[in-house]
């Protein structure tokens, strides 16, 4: 279960990254870019999290 963990806090450590970059990119298309990859890196946590508490069920 640590390495779903490990991979957990990982993706939160990139979305928060890519967060901040948002905030600070003067580039639009820069900023796009690191808003979209803060989405997938969220959406990953979302899955990994899911896939913690289904193994944590069983």
């Amino acid at each position: 279960m640590t390495e779903l963990q490990d991979r957990l806090e990982r993706f939160e450590t990139l979305t928060a990254e890519c967060e901040l970059i948002t905030k600070l990119a003067t580039d639009s298309t820069k900023r796009e870019f690191y808003l979209n990859l803060a989405e997938q890196y969220r959406q990953a946590a979302v899955e990994t999290r899911q896939a913690i508490a289904v193994k944590a069920a069983a």
